[in-house]
């Protein structure tokens, strides 16, 4: 008797705040409406719900069913041990792993992020606490499956585009769990799955695979309502290459000359396994 009266407060808690949280996000776009003056207010109420859902075993809002992996490939037309592609977005909260199929690729899963660090951004520094934006290239050498949190990858920050621009720092994951200081963390059960795609498509002959990592989706209406920002050169540069792969869904080639991003078509590596190099267009690629 005396264990079911302590359960009440308990479930009367978690009623009360699922009932807030499911109202609260239903209302999300009149409170947080697009544009940088809401961010903060909407990143933190979104990083306190997850971590809530995350410290009583709830499972994150709009993740897929992870239970019904073979289901859900069937379903999509993939099979496991092809190859890979991801886009984060870091206002959405979204990790998207997309899988080739019929010469292009096709959006998977997309995968609820539990917690990332820092405000909509570059990172710059060792030390700021900020997640990372860019291009990025992951090989099997990124695996970790020993991590502290789970499983984890790193994501090779700072790529050549970080370093010709004096960005510091190291070791930026996308790993399990729900902590993060400057990494991306996708809980152990999504996590899991998320592994278990890496090591087959790279087992399957995927030379690496290619994340691109956005502040938000950059829709015209987004970058529109982001005029101003100090980040909006970087961004746009971002948009370019986020642009090829919506028009192809193909991960374009990138490069690095003189300090600046440039994309070019996938070309011959249909794979989506073009390295990220610093070299100018006109120089020969390596493989």
């Amino acid at each position: 008797m005396r264990k079911t009266r302590r359960r009440w407060p308990r479930l009367l808690f978690l009623t009360a705040f699922a009932a807030f949280a499911g109202f609260a996000i239903f209302l999300a776009p009149l409170w947080f409406p697009l544009g940088p003056a809401s961010d903060e207010s909407a990143i933190s109420f979104e990083r306190a719900e997850r971590r809530w859902r995350a410290s009583f075993g709830l499972g994150m809002r709009g993740a897929p069913d992870v239970t019904r992996l073979p289901q859900r490939l069937s379903a999509h037309g993939v099979t496991e041990g092809a190859p890979i592609f991801m886009r984060i977005f870091k206002r959405e909260f979204e990790l998207e792993l997309w899988m080739k199929r019929d010469g292009v690729f096709h959006r998977f899963a997309t995968y609820s992020i539990c917690r990332w660090s820092g405000t909509l951004g570059p990172k710059l520094q060792q030390g700021d606490h900020q997640a990372p934006e860019g291009f990025y290239s992951v090989d099997a050498a990124a695996l970790n499956p020993n991590s502290r949190w789970f499983r984890s990858f790193n994501l090779g920050y700072p790529n050549a585009f970080d370093t010709a621009n004096g960005r510091t720092g190291s070791l930026i994951m996308v790993h399990g769990g729900c902590a993060s200081v400057g990494c991306f963390a996708m809980t152990n059960s999504q996590m899991a799955e998320i592994w278990q795609l890496v090591t087959a498509a790279l087992a399957g002959g995927q030379k690496r695979f290619q994340v691109q990592v956005f502040p938000f989706r950059l829709t015209d209406e987004r970058v529109k309502a982001y005029a101003g920002h100090p980040a909006m050169p970087f961004w746009q540069t971002l948009k370019t290459g986020h642009d090829l792969f919506e028009a192809s869904h193909l991960p374009p080639k990138v490069h690095v000359c003189r300090g600046s991003y440039g994309f070019e078509p996938a070309g011959v590596y249909l794979a989506g396994d073009a390295p990220i190099e610093n070299r100018c267009p006109g120089a020969p690629a390596k493989s």
